[in-house]
């Protein structure tokens, strides 16, 4: 797997088989050095995990390149392309992060050539694409590192000059680092994210030229420096990463929400998958905002707290992970749990009991269309506001609702795009009254179903409410209607009595027959993957027409699995959800 260049031999161009060797030497140097990286880790918070975080966001390019060696003969572009897109798919905390987008930068410039002018240019795309990437770029940091190795290259010349002047010119930027921010110059140390990127560095140089560049070392640390001495005590509490299925204008708004919630804020990734990565004390908050920009997934929510302890039998020691969905025994990884008593855009107060009696702890409030998702929310404890065609519950009627549910934390599922204004509206009137209110922002009747799925009343009030918002955003929906006029639609023209096939609420398919229909529509979002189908049914729809559906997705889709619910009357003839 990796290349051993002969003695005094060294490389002309930057080959797909130089590319995986430099990758598996960088994985390997980040693990042999992840714990001197990580105990010099004190900005922008003194969680000592950077070499670690960098060590996974390593392993992740590693992997991809070795699956695609392992499915065919990749060429340079395809090869540097996959290390790129493992990273981004695995970075992890803020260095990890900026590597991912440095290595896609490099990416773009490599995928043409091969050759040192070649190499130098991407250095100098990879310091571009990872300061545009960080709201607030930072001085002393792997931003300042990269900025240097590109400089330090940019006359060009032969690979070997590149890659040496690159790695040069990194080392002696890491040095002055120490001086460039008082947190590190107080605990004696360099940028740990700017020691990660030199060693990645430094594996591509041994792979050029078959010899191990010298050790750049890091400062001398004072002995057992305390962290809270060298972290700002007032920032963010929680870290929030999640991977983002978006477009371009929807991204450049959520990173104007979420630089406005928190700081350390950083995007990564384009052509529609993102990596987000910010620090916030309101988790929730920043995971809605993901929900309303596009589908986020693999939701990791970190809490800061140094003095966390790791609940027994947890994944890890100081967060979790979720491809969309918690389990009931998931959690977090600390015995802090997920949010902060003024968190995720609900108020608290002491009301006291009614007439009616002692309040409940929780509850949840769903709009539903149909009486057969009425009955099903309700038996699975939900206080229900029914939606019927062409007539949305106003203001008031959600306000009843979350009076009669008479709990003193309710979450409220919308499950309508139209509903978002009334809903937070009604929120706010209730909140006022001293009930604690979240808003999880479900789009579908599908998505308020995952939400309740994932319900934990058992839970803290903020874990609950993160875990049903992951569980919603993590599922596509899609809905059958029957077209009452001729309209020009994102699909094309229809004509009255067509059947329209709305994917994300938009028209995709257009066709005669509802079961055909319906199976255009699901295999159209299986094809970007899913595990479980749910399929919502009318009274009205055509007879059969749920076993028809089961019976396709078992045949052209061995590894998903089908659930079905009657909606009975007054609902549209299908709705679909992918998760």
């Amino acid at each position: 797997m990796s290349r051993a260049l002969q003695p005094d031999e060294e490389l002309v161009e930057l080959d797909a088989e130089a590319v995986r060797t430099w990758c598996a030497r960088a994985f390997d140097a980040l693990g042999r050095e992840r714990e001197e990286i990580d105990a010099i880790n004190v900005y922008p918070v003194a969680d000592g995990d950077t070499g670690t975080n960098l060590y996974l966001t390593a392993e992740a390019a590693h992997q991809a390149v070795e699956a695609v060696f392992a499915a065919s003969g990749p060429d340079t572009a395809e090869t540097v392309r996959a290390m790129a897109h493992g990273a981004l798919l695995g970075a992890r905390g803020n260095s990890g992060t900026i590597l991912s987008q440095l290595l896609r930068g490099m990416a773009t410039v490599l995928g043409d050539g091969r050759d040192g002018e070649h190499l130098a240019r991407a250095f100098a795309e990879a310091a571009r694409a990872a300061r545009q990437a960080v709201a607030h770029p930072v001085e002393g940091t792997i931003l300042t590192v990269a900025s240097a190795a590109a400089e330090a290259c940019a006359a060009g010349g032969t690979l070997v000059e590149v890659a040496r002047g690159a790695y040069e010119g990194a080392a002696t930027a890491l040095a002055a680092t120490s001086g460039q921010l008082d947190v590190l110059e107080r605990a004696g140390v360099v940028d740990a994210g700017g020691r990660g990127l030199v060693t990645v560095l430094g594996a591509l140089l041994e792979t050029i030229t078959g010899q191990t560049p010298d050790h750049p070392g890091t400062a001398p640390l004072p002995p057992a420096a305390p962290r809270e001495k060298c972290a700002d005590e007032d920032g963010p509490a929680y870290e929030v990463i999640y991977l983002l299925e978006a477009d371009d204008a929807a991204v450049a708004l959520l990173r104007s929400r979420l630089d406005a919630l928190g700081e350390s804020l950083v995007v990564v990734g384009g052509d529609g998958l993102w990596n987000v990565h910010v620090h916030v004390d309101d988790a929730g908050a920043a995971v809605e905002a993901g929900v309303e920009a596009g589908r986020p997934h693999r939701i990791r929510i970190t809490h800061f707290a140094s003095d966390a302890t790791p609940a027994p039998g947890r994944g890890t020691a100081r967060g979790a992970e979720t491809d969309g969905r918690y389990g009931a025994d998931d959690g977090y990884g600390t015995d802090h749990g997920y949010g902060t008593d003024d968190g995720y855009a609900y108020a608290c107060g002491t009301a006291d009991d009614d007439a009616r009696g002692e309040r409940a702890a929780r509850a949840i409030v769903a709009v539903v269309p149909g009486e057969g998702l009425a009955g099903l929310c309700a038996e699975a404890g939900a206080t229900t506001v029914r939606a019927r065609p062409g007539e949305p519950p106003a203001e008031d009627e959600l306000v009843e609702a979350l009076r009669r549910a008479h709990a003193r934390e309710v979450v409220l599922l919308p499950n309508d795009t139209d509903l978002r204004e009334t809903a937070a509206a009604a929120a706010e009137r209730v909140r006022a009254e001293g009930v604690r209110v979240a808003l999880v922002p479900t789009r579908a009747a599908v998505q308020g179903i995952a939400a309740l799925a994932v319900h934990e009343p058992g839970r803290r009030f903020d874990e609950d409410v993160v875990a049903m918002t992951a569980a919603a955003g993590a599922t596509r929906y899609a809905e059958l209607a029957v077209a009452e006029h001729r309209s020009f639609t994102s699909a094309g023209v229809c004509q009255a009595g067509d059947v329209l096939g709305l994917i994300e609420g938009d028209v995709a398919v257009i066709g005669q027959d509802l079961t055909e229909t319906a199976r255009t529509v699901l295999d159209r979002m299986l094809s970007a993957g899913g595990e479980l189908v749910t399929l919502v049914v009318a009274d009205d729809a055509p007879p059969g027409l749920a076993a028809d559906l089961e019976r396709h997705v078992r045949r052209a889709h061995l590894a998903v699995d089908t659930t079905t619910y009657h909606a009975g009357a007054e609902a549209p003839p299908l709705l679909i959800g992918v998760e």
